[in-house]
């Protein structure tokens, strides 16, 4: 009896194994390589349950994937044309499009497509890198640069049943050195124009200063041949009331200056002065206080009449009537061909106020 059962879980264990062996699922994510001894024999591509030989002595199956399968690159150095590098970061997306060929030539193993592939895109890369010039590579030429990438990878893995899908360049950036270099040009850069603009607000602001300069020269100077003017007619004017008081009193207008001068020579000033009393300045110490008679035969009054005090009159052009010439305001042209011009000091000025007339005297 013992023996009986012995026999009948054997025979159950046994057909449960060749059941078993016999079956192999392929999902939707795989497909799957039959092979009998080491010969491919069949490919399922579509999902589901086949049959094959029970065991894997006589047929074996390789499960390979049917995604869409992704390989990066990262900091890969390129050359570009005029000896530039840059710094590159990319993928690819590929899909194993023929299991039986993908078998034959890499085995089945994405260890060793992938080193295919990856030795396939760097050559690719710089290649596509190589024919552009330093900005070409940072422009929109990127999508072109991408496709010819897939186009130049096709060929080659299409030998190992590989079908390239796209290829995407992430990142390029300047290299180390290439960037420092690159730095320091575009600040060189940068810093002859500012030094072209500071040189020529310099020369703006020269040109400004000297014609303020000038104009101040200008104003200075009428106003000094005015002042000159106004103080020469006065002094006639005074001379002219002193000859008129001379001409009708002689002896009175000798005898006022005559104390003017001691007023002026004595007092006050600590003065010592030695003189004979003879002396034609001591003429009126000796009266004794006494005044000298009036004199009765007076001259007709002369009426003073103030001279006009007016400048004469000049060619000169006058601006404000002070004699400043009008001058242009001078500007800068940018090379963005923009003007720059100077606002401060030319606004007009707003008028002031006119100030309430003087009563007449």
């Amino acid at each position: 009896m013992n023996n009986r059962l012995i026999i009948i879980g054997v025979v159950i264990l046994a057909a449960l194994y060749v059941f078993f062996s016999s079956i192999y699922v392929v999902n939707e994510r795989d497909q799957a390589i039959v092979m009998r001894f080491g010969q491919i024999t069949d490919v399922r591509t579509e999902p589901g349950i086949y049959f094959k030989i029970p065991t894997d002595f006589v047929d074996t199956v390789q499960v390979i994937e049917d995604r869409l399968l992704r390989y990066d690159i990262a900091n890969m150095r390129v050359q570009v044309s005029g000896n530039a590098f840059y710094q590159v970061d990319a993928f690819l997306t590929y899909r194993i499009s023929d299991p039986r060929l993908f078998r034959e030539r890499a085995t089945g193993q994405l260890s060793v497509a992938e080193a295919r592939i990856g030795a396939s895109l760097d050559a690719a890369l710089r290649q596509v890198y190589g024919l552009r010039e330093f900005s070409a590579a940072l422009s929109d030429q990127r999508g072109q640069m991408m496709e010819e990438t897939r186009d130049l990878i096709r060929p080659d893995l299409a030998n190992l049943g590989i079908d390239v899908v796209d290829v995407r360049i992430l990142r390029t950036d300047l290299d180390a050195d290439v960037s420092a270099t690159t730095f320091e040009r575009m600040r060189a850069e940068r810093l002859a124009e500012a030094a072209l603009l500071r040189a020529r607000g310099q020369e703006q602001a020269q040109s400004l200063r000297a014609i303020a300069d000038r104009q101040a020269v200008e104003i200075v100077a009428a106003a000094t041949r005015d002042a000159e003017i106004i103080r020469g007619t006065g002094d006639a004017e005074r001379n002219r009331l002193f000859a008129a008081a001379y001409g009708q009193d002689q002896e009175f207008f000798e005898f006022y200056r005559s104390m003017e001068s001691y007023r002026n020579a004595l007092v006050n000033t600590g003065t010592t002065m030695i003189l004979s009393p003879d002396s034609e300045f001591f003429r009126y110490f000796g009266s004794n206080g006494e005044l000298p008679a009036a004199n009765t035969d007076l001259a007709t009054p002369i009426q003073p009449t103030a001279a006009p005090i007016t400048a004469p009159p000049t060619n000169e052009p006058a601006l404000d009537g002070l004699g400043i010439e009008e001058t242009t305001i001078p500007s800068v042209t940018l090379e963005d061909g923009s003007e720059l011009t100077p606002t401060i000091g030319t606004e007009v000025p707003t008028p002031a106020e006119e100030p309430a007339a003087a009563p007449a005297q």
